[in-house]
Protein backbone atom coordinates (compact mmCIF):
# COMPACT_ATOMS: atom_id res chain seq x y z
CA UNK A 1 0.00 0.00 0.00
CA UNK A 2 2.81 2.14 0.81
CA UNK A 3 4.58 1.48 -2.66
CA UNK A 4 1.31 2.74 -4.35
CA UNK A 5 0.76 5.36 -2.02
CA UNK A 6 4.35 7.17 -3.12
CA UNK A 7 3.87 5.95 -6.77
CA UNK A 8 0.56 8.59 -6.81
CA UNK A 9 2.59 10.90 -4.88
CA UNK A 10 5.42 10.92 -7.77
CA UNK A 11 2.41 11.17 -10.15
CA UNK A 12 0.86 13.72 -8.65
CA UNK A 13 3.96 15.96 -8.25
CA UNK A 14 4.49 15.63 -11.87
CA UNK A 15 1.57 16.75 -13.20
CA UNK A 16 1.12 19.64 -11.01
CA UNK A 17 5.14 20.67 -11.46
CA UNK A 18 3.79 20.07 -15.56
CA UNK A 19 0.67 22.42 -15.23
CA UNK A 20 1.33 25.91 -15.84
CA UNK A 21 2.83 24.91 -19.14
CA UNK A 22 -0.64 24.12 -20.68
CA UNK A 23 -2.72 25.50 -18.52
CA UNK A 24 -3.47 29.02 -19.49
CA UNK A 25 -5.47 27.19 -22.94
CA UNK A 26 -6.28 23.94 -21.49
CA UNK A 27 -8.38 25.37 -18.66
CA UNK A 28 -10.02 27.49 -20.23
CA UNK A 29 -11.17 25.01 -22.65
CA UNK A 30 -12.19 23.07 -20.17
CA UNK A 31 -14.03 25.51 -18.39
CA UNK A 32 -16.25 26.17 -21.55
CA UNK A 33 -16.72 22.71 -22.71
CA UNK A 34 -18.42 21.74 -18.97
CA UNK A 35 -19.78 24.65 -18.02
CA UNK A 36 -23.41 23.01 -18.45
CA UNK A 37 -22.07 20.25 -15.83
CA UNK A 38 -20.43 22.99 -13.83
CA UNK A 39 -24.00 25.36 -13.31
CA UNK A 40 -25.91 21.57 -13.01
CA UNK A 41 -23.21 20.65 -10.30
CA UNK A 42 -23.22 23.86 -8.33
CA UNK A 43 -27.09 24.11 -8.48
CA UNK A 44 -27.22 20.67 -6.80
CA UNK A 45 -24.61 21.38 -3.93
CA UNK A 46 -26.40 24.79 -3.42
CA UNK A 47 -30.02 22.39 -3.49
CA UNK A 48 -28.05 20.06 -0.88
CA UNK A 49 -26.67 22.19 1.31
CA UNK A 50 -30.41 23.63 1.92
CA UNK A 51 -31.58 19.73 2.35
CA UNK A 52 -29.64 18.99 4.76
CA UNK A 53 -30.11 21.97 7.09
CA UNK A 54 -34.10 21.47 6.41
CA UNK A 55 -34.22 17.70 7.57
CA UNK A 56 -32.42 18.45 10.78
CA UNK A 57 -34.88 21.70 11.46
CA UNK A 58 -37.30 18.92 10.50
CA UNK A 59 -36.46 16.42 12.73
CA UNK A 60 -36.00 18.76 15.65
CA UNK A 61 -40.06 20.11 14.64
CA UNK A 62 -41.62 17.11 14.33
CA UNK A 63 -39.97 15.34 17.29
CA UNK A 64 -40.82 18.99 19.76
CA UNK A 65 -37.61 17.90 21.78
CA UNK A 66 -34.10 19.47 21.43
CA UNK A 67 -31.42 17.74 24.10
CA UNK A 68 -28.02 18.59 23.62
CA UNK A 69 -26.74 14.71 23.56
CA UNK A 70 -28.65 14.85 20.33
CA UNK A 71 -27.49 18.08 19.03
CA UNK A 72 -24.02 16.48 19.52
CA UNK A 73 -24.57 13.31 17.90
CA UNK A 74 -26.16 14.60 15.13
CA UNK A 75 -25.84 18.33 14.53
CA UNK A 76 -22.16 18.51 14.21
CA UNK A 77 -22.13 15.94 11.59
CA UNK A 78 -25.22 17.97 9.45
CA UNK A 79 -23.27 21.09 9.69
CA UNK A 80 -19.83 19.36 8.58
CA UNK A 81 -21.85 18.11 5.49
CA UNK A 82 -23.75 21.60 5.02
CA UNK A 83 -20.77 23.13 5.03
CA UNK A 84 -18.81 21.03 2.93
CA UNK A 85 -21.57 21.10 0.02
CA UNK A 86 -21.80 24.98 0.60
CA UNK A 87 -17.97 25.25 -0.31
CA UNK A 88 -18.45 23.13 -3.37
CA UNK A 89 -21.32 25.27 -4.51
CA UNK A 90 -18.87 28.30 -3.52
CA UNK A 91 -15.66 26.52 -5.73
CA UNK A 92 -17.92 26.08 -8.74
CA UNK A 93 -19.61 29.75 -8.64
CA UNK A 94 -16.42 30.81 -8.55
CA UNK A 95 -14.66 28.76 -11.33
CA UNK A 96 -17.60 29.47 -14.09
CA UNK A 97 -17.60 33.24 -13.29
CA UNK A 98 -15.59 36.53 -14.61
CA UNK A 99 -13.31 36.12 -11.51
CA UNK A 100 -12.14 32.61 -12.20
CA UNK A 101 -11.65 33.32 -15.46
CA UNK A 102 -9.30 36.19 -14.52
CA UNK A 103 -7.57 33.91 -12.00
CA UNK A 104 -7.17 31.46 -14.73
CA UNK A 105 -5.80 33.99 -17.03
CA UNK A 106 -9.02 32.97 -19.59
CA UNK A 107 -10.30 35.76 -21.80
CA UNK A 108 -13.15 37.39 -20.05
CA UNK A 109 -15.42 36.80 -22.88
CA UNK A 110 -14.33 32.69 -23.23
CA UNK A 111 -17.35 32.07 -20.56
CA UNK A 112 -19.93 33.22 -24.09
CA UNK A 113 -20.58 36.84 -22.39
CA UNK A 114 -21.58 36.37 -18.81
Amino acid sequence: MKKISNYFLMASVFVMASMPAFADEAVCKLITGLKPVINTLRTLAFVGAAFVLMDWAWGYIKSGKAEMKDIEAKGIGMLVGFFLLFGVGLILQFVGSRSGAEFFNCPIDFLGGI
